[in-house]
């Protein structure tokens, strides 16, 4: 099993930064998992925000964050990040981190594993 934990959200007025972080572990990660982050808004549906691939060669965005929000990772710890900044209200979302094959797995939201997800909440 693998265990995704989120962290870093939080309550910011809009215009602001967060930085996310989702750490991995447990005895089948593999490092050359691709890592992701997607987003739940009341009332919608979970979509994706960003991808990067095992080596942080390949990246992937919803065209909405692009310019806003970048994805990174440190191999050494097991842990993705995402960067926002310019925050708006309608970023406003549960944060989920999601593990897959590839960045291509990731964006069609086909994940291996789940984290529990943090709260994102952007005020006008």
């Amino acid at each position: 099993q693998v265990q995704l934990v989120e962290s870093g959200g939080g309550l910011v007025q809009a215009g602001a930064s967060l930085r996310l972080s989702c750490a991995a572990s447990g005895r089948t990660f593999r490092m050359f998992y691709a890592m992701g982050w997607f987003r739940q808004a009341p009332g919608k549906e979970r979509e994706f925000v960003a991808a990067v691939s095992w080596n942080g060669g390949s990246t992937n965005y919803l065209d909405s964050v692009k310019g806003r929000f970048t994805i990174s990772r440190d191999n050494a710890k097991n842990t993705v990040y995402l960067q926002m900044n310019s925050l708006k209200p309608e970023d406003t979302a549960v944060y989920y981190c999601g593990v897959g094959a590839t960045v291509v797995a990731i964006t069609e939201k086909r994940c291996d594993y789940w984290g529990q997800g943090t709260q994102v909440t952007v005020s006008s």
